[in-house]
């Protein structure tokens, strides 16, 4: 049972956290074993305004990468495990990751590994941050691995930037056309339609398909956002099995230029993943396995899986590389060369980082080339529209004349 509480320490410090326990007394026993006195302690009553806002309840992922750097910065200066969450638990800011580390801290006290204190919560640390976590603890190379997980996480964070801040212009612009066309279907066009109308004017083939899909938004607007939203929800489920997203990724991973750009960075995430794990002295196998978790795409996934079942059968991971359809070359040159020396872990760091520059470069070409094309797109779809209207116009004011 999830218990909620506030205590005071022996030095008078009010402090307040999550328990698992079976019931409000064995969690006061707990709590004066470890010389606090409790001040309330609660079944899931907390109604704190963290309560009532979930969303005040998250933690980022600069929440994670701060606990990650600081806790690699506090056990390199010398301080025990304990010790350094204690005094992170204090200088956290975000009350939910505070909650989160006192959790941890009642879990090891009460014997548990860090790998299995962390796991408990899931949300937060990945499978794969939990198993570098646990390959440390087994090598003694816990403040190492944690700098290394801190790199990491602030590149993977890098690279989601760089990716959505390439796509979020055209999504904008795409957003802003459809707005404006809504608005211009809804009020403009039914004023224009009653003008013609009165004038008696023979509306040209664009103006007319203009008016007649303005008149049909105006009718059915209702069943045809309903029928949006159905599509969208049937996308969404179809896409949720195997199928689906088996169909989507290879299509995906076809588009010009934006193919290109998930491909490569796929491409490092899979490289930096794979680098940490078996540096970290994880197996090559196991290790394959859960890099082939932060591939997010079918395609991909799928090679790196049965690249696991290849070398799980005695080949090399150049060799099972170079079996497969989808990786690039130098990916399996540099993996040979890193088998070779016995510095695979370096190899694929900095095949990761050669990657991330064929991101870099990508995302400015496809930026270059999206801004000319949209223009185009927007300059045809206006020109249209203002053909379609003025066109009547002109020719009621050359009937008057």
């Amino acid at each position: 049972m999830k218990l909620y509480y506030r205590a005071v320490t022996q030095d008078g410090e009010a402090i307040r956290g999550i328990i698992e326990a079976k019931d409000v007394k064995e969690a006061g026993y707990f709590l004066h074993k470890h010389q606090l006195l409790p001040i309330v302690i609660s079944e899931g009553k907390n109604y704190s305004l963290r309560r009532l806002l979930p969303f005040l309840n998250r933690t980022s992922r600069n929440d994670l990468i701060f606990f990650t750097r600081q806790l690699s910065s506090m056990l390199t200066s010398g301080l025990t495990l304990m010790q350094a969450l204690n005094i992170m638990k204090k200088q956290i800011i975000n009350p939910t990751l505070s909650d989160i580390l006192q959790g941890i801290i009642v879990n090891i006290e009460e014997g548990s590994s860090f790998s299995i204190a962390l796991g408990k919560y899931p949300h937060l640390f990945s499978p794969i941050y939990i198993s570098l976590i646990k390959a440390a603890e087994s090598s003694g190379l816990l403040d190492k691995v944690l700098l290394r997980l801190s790199e990491n996480l602030e590149k993977q964070m890098k690279l989601e930037s760089t990716v959505k801040g390439a796509l979020t212009y055209p999504v904008i612009v795409i957003v802003m056309m459809v707005g404006v066309v809504i608005i211009m279907m809804v009020f403009a066009i039914p004023q224009l339609n009653n003008f013609y109308e009165t004038m008696g004017v023979t509306l040209p083939l664009s103006t007319s398909i203009i008016i007649g899909s303005s008149n049909i938004f105006a009718k059915f607007w209702w069943m045809i956002i309903s029928v949006f939203f159905l599509m969208f929800y049937i996308f969404r489920k179809w896409y949720g099995k195997e199928s689906g997203r088996r169909v989507i990724d290879r299509i995906v991973l076809k588009i010009p230029f934006v193919g290109k750009l998930i491909s490569k960075s796929l491409m490092v995430e899979f490289a930096r993943t794979l680098g940490l794990l078996v540096g970290s002295g994880s197996l090559v196998v196991e290790s394959l396995l859960r890099s082939a978790d932060v591939v997010d795409n079918y395609v991909y996934k799928t090679e790196v899986v049965m690249l696991a079942k290849r070398v799980e059968k005695g080949i090399s991971v150049g060799d099972a590389l170079e079996a497969g359809s989808i990786f690039p070359p130098i990916l399996i040159q540099m993996v040979k060369i890193g088998e070779q020396t016995g510095k695979l872990d370096e190899s694929l760091t900095r095949v990761a980082e050669y990657f991330e520059r064929e991101v870099e470069e990508t995302v400015k070409a496809l930026t270059a080339a999206m801004e000319p094309a949209i223009m185009v797109v927007l300059g045809l779809g206006v020109g249209f529209l203002i053909f379609a209207i003025i066109t009547p116009i002109y020719k009621v004011i050359s009937s008057i004349q």
